[in-house]
């Protein structure tokens, strides 16, 4: 067996797992943001309830959570690369990897 052919079959064995890696990453950010936008809407209108304003701080909070969701995809990305760049290669190859290491 060559070596060229070890890393396509490498790579096939891993696509479902970052497959799934990167549905959790979608789904993260997405639950995330719709959350902080929830939050802010509600604060927004309290504050309104409260003030007696009309929607002066329901607009505010809500376009105010637009930076924080940016900033915390951001964040929930590069937890999920960090992550993903630690964890050890799965499939044939990393086998093979680890019984050469072993043979040293």
């Amino acid at each position: 067996m060559s070596l060229k052919d070890t890393p396509a079959e490498s790579s096939k064995t891993n696509q479902p797992v970052n497959n799934l890696a990167l549905y959790s990453v979608g789904a993260q950010v997405g639950c995330a943001t719709l959350i902080i936008i929830l939050i802010g809407l509600f604060v927004g209108i309290g504050l309104d309830r409260l003030l007696g304003t009309k929607v002066v701080f329901t607009l505010l909070f809500v376009l105010g959570s637009a930076p924080l969701s940016i900033y915390i995809t951001y964040k929930l990305a590069m937890r999920a690369v960090k992550s993903a760049n630690a964890q050890p290669p799965v499939g044939k190859h990393s086998k093979q990897l680890e019984e050469e290491g072993k043979s040293e």
